[in-house]
């Protein structure tokens, strides 16, 4: 300590001088302990002594094999950059520093960091590594690889990385194992645990590579599985590394149990559903609500050969909608925005195209505690009043609601408030076609569609968009030309969807922060600029505790709500898995909800669901 150090220069003094010249010096802040794992709020779940997460089955046997469809195709195996599109699966191959559970709101525990440390402010955070982690070659993991990573996502990375860890100052090498992050001033309590969620790449591999290059050629991770064989555009295979140094892990326990994961490429989900009914592939989540209703009318469901099952969770559904490009002349004004919505007949759509499988979404973070409603309490106002001149005037007297109809496919009254929004927009009817009163400009637009699959959505809002008098045409492109065209926002409307988690933070900046508006490849696809939804942001990030970041999401939503962003979606409180009946699975299903990693190849049944099949001649 400083004042040991100096007892030779106060030997002498009165005892009263030496006591005030002690007080004198600032109180030392006590260091913060090495800790198993990081809550975002609260307490961990999982203590020190913990062998694995209740979800799994830790004596799960390993082995077999798990075919799954991915559409499109792929040219590279580097998902961490914005040029060309990675192949499925990729991101497996490699470690993180820690990893979150699926039953917390937002708690990590080690993985190749086996302690972490921060203090009560979260300025800083130090992961300590564990000195048995090993790359895939058998190199050992270490501090430089991990400031590697770092350093190449926010040079040559996708655009997120920079929002993501915006608030970094700096990183360093403590000693051999450990490593340190240094934050800017202002409060991020989120950044420890994103910090934590870094997937880290060997230095000794990638400094001979161009890591801002696309690549086919297999990179070296340290994981629970390695790249197989790669055939471009048709399929990757991932193996199960047998002597994998991790799998003792509380985070890796009865997880990862199954020796081969192929992922097999298809032209669109229609032939993909085909190839699984005939066998190809054993696993599929189904994001159909036809194809779950009408499409597995087949023998096999009938026999019980393949299984379709829900799995109930309780995770925030996020946002998915019909998202408006506002660096369109057409879209700035939001009367324009929230005119266009009355036009999608969701009640309708849910009783003729869904099966009434869905519910209206109708906030960012439907199905949580996070979503907004009713009018602003009185802690949220206590953010949004500062801001009420820069918030449309309804964040503060309505709660919002998208259009509803009574499902009978008549939607008048909705046109005519639509029209009427129009009109006040400046947009009027000439010769048939809604046109701009000053400019004379059409009011028309192209929906940019991936997925055949979603033209039957889209051509019926096509249709009652017409009786308004504007054109909505669809188009769909093959996945790499979509990409392209979503990365340089190159887009009228497009199908935009938001995962939230339970513990919203840094990623709401990538999300619908004004410096990623203009960044190619970020998420901020509507092109929003808002210095009262910046704020907010930065609100949610610096939330000290659970209530508090509630509060600022609740802000958050309810403004995003009126801003009128993009026609609302629909969503369900459950899984929809169609699987080949040869796995067994734990019998818990977490919060977050189906954890396909905790699955296992089920041998028994594997062998008796051949036999089946062999004496049905299929």
């Amino acid at each position: 300590m400083k004042v040991r150090l100096m007892a030779t220069r106060l030997r002498g003094l009165p005892i009263l001088a030496l006591a005030l010249v002690i007080a004198s010096f600032p109180a030392t802040a006590a260091e913060p302990k090495w800790q198993h794992g990081l809550a975002m709020h609260g307490d961990l779940k999982y203590g020190a002594d913990a062998k694995h997460f209740d979800y799994v089955n830790p004596g799960a046997p390993k082995g077999g094999s798990v075919r799954s469809a991915a559409i499109g195709g792929f040219d590279s195996l580097n998902g961490f950059i914005v040029k060309g599109n990675a192949a499925a699966g990729v991101g497996t191959i490699y470690d993180t520093l820690m990893s979150s559970s699926a039953d917390e709101a937002f708690s990590a525990y080690g993985q190749l960091a086996e302690l972490v440390r921060t203090p009560d402010d979260r300025s800083w955070v130090e992961f300590k590594l564990r000195a048995n982690a090993r790359w895939h070659d058998g190199k050992p993991v270490t501090v430089d690889d991990v400031i590697f990573t770092f350093n190449s996502l926010i040079e040559k990375g996708q655009p997120f990385y920079r929002y993501y860890y915006g608030n970094v100052k700096e990183v360093r090498k403590l000693d051999a194992l450990t490593v340190r992050f240094e934050f800017k001033p202002g409060e991020n309590r989120e950044l420890p645990l994103i910090l934590g969620q870094i997937a880290v790449v060997p230095k000794h591999y990638w400094q001979s590579r161009d890591f801002g290059a696309t690549t086919l050629e297999p990179p070296l991770g340290s994981g629970a599985y390695r790249i197989a064989a790669v055939d471009p555009n048709r399929s990757i295979t991932l193996e199960r590394v047998k002597d994998y140094w991790g799998k003792d892990l509380l985070v890796n326990k009865g997880l990862d149990n199954i020796d081969t994961i192929q992922f097999e490429y298809y032209r669109d989900a229609t032939v993909a559903l085909e190839a699984f009914k005939a066998g190809r592939f054993d696993y599929r989540m189904e994001n159909s609500s036809k194809a779950w209703a009408t499409g597995y009318d087949t023998p096999a469901v009938k026999k019980g050969l393949i299984k379709l099952e829900k799995f109930n969770h309780d995770r925030t559904s996020g946002m998915q909608g019909f998202a408006y490009n506002l660096r369109r002349d057409m879209f700035k004004d939001s009367r324009v925005r929230e005119a266009l919505a009355y036009a999608f007949d969701f009640e309708w759509s849910n009783e003729h195209l869904f099966y009434g499988q869905y519910g209206r979404t109708r906030s960012y973070f439907d199905n949580s505690e996070l979503a907004a409603t009713g009018l602003p309490d009185k802690d949220e106002l206590a953010l949004l009043e500062p801001l009420r001149g820069k918030l449309p005037a309804r964040v503060f007297t309505d709660e919002y609601q998208p259009p509803k109809a009574d499902g009978s496919g008549d939607i008048r009254a909705n046109l005519r408030t639509a029209s009427k929004l129009l009109r006040d927009a400046g947009w009027i009817i000439k010769d048939g076609k809604r046109v701009n009163e000053k400019t004379g400009q059409v009011l028309a637009f192209e929906v940019l569609l991936v997925s055949p699959l979603f033209e039957r959505v889209v051509l019926p809002l096509a249709k009652n968009l017409e009786k308004l008098g504007v054109a909505a045409r669809v188009r769909t492109v093959d996945s790499a030309q979509y990409q392209r065209r979503m990365d340089t926002f190159d887009f009228d409307v497009v199908v935009g969807s938001w995962g939230q988690s339970q513990s919203p933070g840094n990623e709401q900046r990538g999300f619908w922060g004004s410096h990623a508006a203009d960044q190619e490849g970020s998420r901020n696809l509507t092109g929003i600029k808002s210095e009262a939804i910046d704020a907010l942001i930065e609100k949610i990030i610096a939330a000290n505790d659970r209530k508090a970041l509630v509060t600022a999401t609740r802000a958050l939503d309810r403004v995003l709500q009126w801003n009128f962003l993009l026609i609302p979606h629909f969503h369900a409180g459950y899984d929809r898995i169609a699987f080949w009946d040869k796995f067994g699975r734990p019998s818990v299903t977490p919060k977050s909800g189906n954890q396909i990693l905790a699955w296992w190849y089920d041998e028994a049944k594997a062998k008796a669901l051949a036999e089946t099949k062999k004496n049905l001649g299929n």
